[in-house]
């Protein structure tokens, strides 16, 4: 795909995701954070199903979604995405730049939002601020996602398997939120569509970056990696 491509297909995921996105934050105010859908009940489900090996595998999980993993995966991204050590590590930087930048964002929102979470009676794990959105739901979509880009642009063998398994891992560590009773469903699919958005607008103002910017090519695939 030629560079212009790449940026509307990004800016037109990007523009939906945080459309609806939108959406939801408005019918969330509207309703003073009250739960919506299903969310009453799949925590009502989550709290009748905790075996305790289960409830131990979702808290190591749920650890990942948070502090230096979601960091590293970044780091790792960037390290795939670049070819040359120059382009690695401006594609490190705008990784984490991406990362960081999307976390802050994400914060205002909930700070602004201001939805409480489900009740303390529920909980299996530690939790700290308001639900929506949910922080460890963006921070590993923003992961997941950076990565699954990286992994995509080289091209290697296996790369839909590898995309499979980092969204896998992207998509549970928002679940376990709701398997641990510490945010509603609605929460962790707001945390998902604020990401989708997040990472569109990063790929489509990098795809759109000045000819003389020495940037990771998000372009072409490199074909040498699939022989």
């Amino acid at each position: 795909m030629k560079r212009g491509e790449v940026a509307e297909l990004a800016g037109s995921c990007g523009l939906g995701a945080w459309t609806a996105f939108g959406v939801m934050t408005m019918v969330m105010v509207g309703r003073d954070g009250t739960p919506l859908w299903a969310d009453r009940g799949l925590l009502n489900w989550s709290v009748a199903h905790r075996p305790d090996g289960v409830v131990a595998l979702a808290r190591g999980l749920t650890a990942t979604g948070t502090g230096v993993v979601p960091y590293a995966l970044a780091v790792l991204a960037g390290i795939i995405a670049g070819r040359t050590l120059r382009q690695r590590a401006l594609a490190v930087a705008l990784c984490l730049a991406c990362l960081a930048a999307g976390q802050a964002l994400r914060y205002g929102v909930m700070t602004l939002v201001a939805r409480p979470r489900p009740p303390l009676t529920d909980w299996r794990t530690h939790a700290s601020g308001w639900a929506f959105p949910s922080g460890h739901a963006t921070t590993a979509a923003l992961a997941a996602g950076l990565l699954i880009i990286a992994v995509v642009l080289r091209g290697p063998r296996g790369r839909i398997l590898y995309a499979l398994v980092i969204g896998a891992w992207g998509a549970l560590v928002g679940l376990t939120r709701v398997y641990l009773g510490v945010h509603w469903f609605t929460d962790v699919v707001g945390g998902w569509l604020f990401a989708l958005g997040w990472l569109g607008v990063c790929v489509c103002a990098v795809s759109r970056r000045p000819p003389g910017c020495e940037a990771p090519d998000t372009t072409r695939t490199d074909t040498s990696a699939q022989l």
